[in-house]
Formats: C-alpha cells, sequence, structure tokens
C-alpha cells in the first residue's frame, strides 16, 4: 500500500490510498499493462482486466491476490459483471482482436458476440469497447448492447443467444456518436434505461432498451466520461481527463475528486514520468467500481497501470 491522504468534500470525503495493489511485474505489463477494467464481485472480490499477461487479476478487499487468468486478452478494455441464474458471468471486450466473449468467474468462456455482418462495415473498423446486458434476473429480457467505440462509433444490439437485432448510431437522438465508450443498463427508474458514454462529444446519451432516445445529459458537467457505475441511487463516473465526478439520483453534479486536468495537456500524457504522477490527483481514469461499504476504486489508462482506492471516511 501506497500514500495516503484525504480528498473530497461533505459527506464524500475519502482517504486516498495511491497504489492500492500494483500489476504483476510481467513483461507483458512493464510493457504495457494498462488497466481498464475494474469490478466488485458479489462475493466481495476485486476483479482487475488488464492489457498484460494474465489479464484478469482476482483480489480480496485486503488486496490480496487469489487468482489470475486470461491469456489471449492483449487489447483488455471492456469489463462488465452480470448475474444469471445466480451465478456471476464478466463480458470481456478485447478492442484489439474485436473478441466479446462472456465467461464465468474462472474464465471459462460460455458466449461469443460478433461483428454484425452490416453496411457500416463494408469498409469501417470495428474496435468494441464494452457490453451491457440487460439482466433478467433486473427485470431483462436479456438483450445484449455492444459499443464500437474505437471502431466505427456505433452501438449494437443483440438477444440473450447472440443474434443481432439493431445498431444505434446517436443520430436517432442527440447526434452522431463521438466514442461511444462505454454503457450500461440503470435500473433506478422503474422502466430501466441505456446509459451511452458518449466520451468524445461530453456527454451520455439515454436510451429506453428498445433503441428509442430519451434525453442527453452532462455537456456542462463532463470533460471526457468513460462510463459510469451506479451505487446506491449515485452515478460514479471516471473522467479520462482526469478526475472522477459523482452524481444525484436526478444525474445532477454533487462534486468531482481528484480534478487534474492540466496534467492531460503535457506532451507525456497520460504516460508521464514518475514525478509527475501525484497522489490525490487523478491522471487518466479509465474504470470503477464501488463496494458495498461506498470505498470507490479506480484503474488508469497508463502503461505499468495505476489502481487507487479511496476508502470512504464517515463522521
Amino acid at each position: 500500500m501506497g500514500d495516503n491522504m484525504i480528498v473530497g468534500i461533505g459527506k464524500y470525503k475519502y482517504n486516498w490510498i495511491e497504489d492500492w495493489i500494483k500489476i504483476p511485474e510481467t513483461p507483458s505489463g512493464k510493457q504495457n499493462g494498462r488497466t481498464h477494467g475494474i469490478l466488485v464481485s458479489g462475493s466481495n472480490k476485486i476483479i482487475i482486466f488488464n492489457q498484460a499477461d494474465p489479464a484478469v487479476l482476482i483480489y480480496n478487499l485486503k488486496g490480496e491476490s487469489l487468482n489470475s487468468w486470461g491469456e489471449k486478452f492483449g487489447g483488455a478494455h471492456g469489463f462488465t459483471l452480470v448475474r444469471s441464474e445466480g451465478k456471476e458471468f464478466l463480458w470481456l471486450t478485447d478492442e484489439f482482436s474485436g473478441e466479446v466473449v462472456k465467461t464465468d468467474l474462472e474464465g471459462n468462456a460460455v458466449q461469443k458476440i460478433h461483428k454484425p455482418e452490416i453496411s457500416f462495415y463494408k469498409d469501417g473498423k470495428y474496435s468494441p469497447t464494452w457490453v451491457a446486458e440487460f439482466e433478467g434476473e433486473k427485470r431483462g429480457n436479456g438483450d445484449i448492447w455492444v459499443s464500437d467505440g474505437y471502431g466505427s462509433n456505433l452501438v449494437h444490439r443483440y438477444d440473450k443467444r447472440g443474434n443481432y437485432i439493431q445498431t444505434l448510431t446517436g443520430e436517432e437522438g442527440a447526434g452522431r456518436f463521438n466514442c461511444p465508450h462505454s454503457l450500461f443498463v440503470d435500473y433506478r427508474k422503474d422502466d430501466p434505461e441505456l446509459y451511452i458514454a458518449d466520451r468524445g462529444n461530453k456527454r451520455f446519451q439515454i436510451y429506453d432498451l428498445d433503441g428509442n432516445y430519451k434525453r442527453t445529459f452532462g455537456t456542462d458537467i463532463l470533460g471526457c466520461p468513460c462510463g459510469g457505475i451506479v451505487k446506491d441511487g449515485l452515478l460514479h463516473i471516471p473522467e479520462l481527463c482526469a478526475r472522477i465526478a459523482i452524481l444525484d439520483e436526478d444525474d445532477k453534479l454533487i462534486c468531482y475528486i481528484g480534478q487534474n486536468e492540466e496534467t492531460c495537456i503535457i506532451p507525456s500524457w497520460p504516460n508521464h514520468p514518475k514525478e509527475l504522477i501525484q497522489p490525490g490527483k487523478f491522471n487518466s481514469p479509465h474504470h470503477l467500481a464501488v463496494d458495498n461499504d461506498h470505498n470507490i476504486y479506480i484503474v488508469e489508462w497508463i502503461i505499468g497501470g495505476r489502481i487507487i482506492k479511496l476508502e470512504k471516511i464517515y463522521n
């Protein structure tokens, strides 16, 4: 465990724990090792997806290594936890190979999603970045949504068996997507909604689960949203440039934490020399997770990875 300090305001104060854990010092981890995804399982395991071998790293809440696997995810990117019939599964996306695969927590594949055969890909690039599933255990029909954030800026919908249904471009809503980086199903309302982090446009576009546009928010408060995690009504957003935002039940800003936008204009960003990586300030938040005690775990897009824990302070 590394340095720590207090960050945040009011009811949203945390002990910043720098280098809460570090990825294994493997050759691939040193060469790349960008920490792209992090989750908290129902059994309180912290699971990390990084561009190294192994790609999936599993820890307990003390930061002790429990298991690791995944030798073929050099482009490890999107990382989603879902539940089905009382069991947990992972959706993994590889931005380089284009693989979209669902596995159990031991790494056994149970389903794959393929690039749709549509006109956009006659000449267009396919580079998937994230998956959302309309979970049956949460009133859903099992539909699967895949964002092609680094390729042709599209979002695809499939049924629970992986049969292609439709594609969203953003033109149905607030305008053409510009890096639909991540997406998730928000269950806070009676009618769940699909939140799409339209990162290049500095906003979220919101759709219903039939693919109909509903609204947009964020251009006045967000800079580069990578995605979002809802915990106990609050929306936690990692922003690549370079902070996290906490929003209330109505998607209104409560506060920013670790603001460090000025670091992003330095030519070496995000792979700064160590002296420019400062505890208490973010560099490049890419994903986060929140546990049942409202501690926040953040992974950053930087060679060698960076994993920070914000330990909730209760007054």
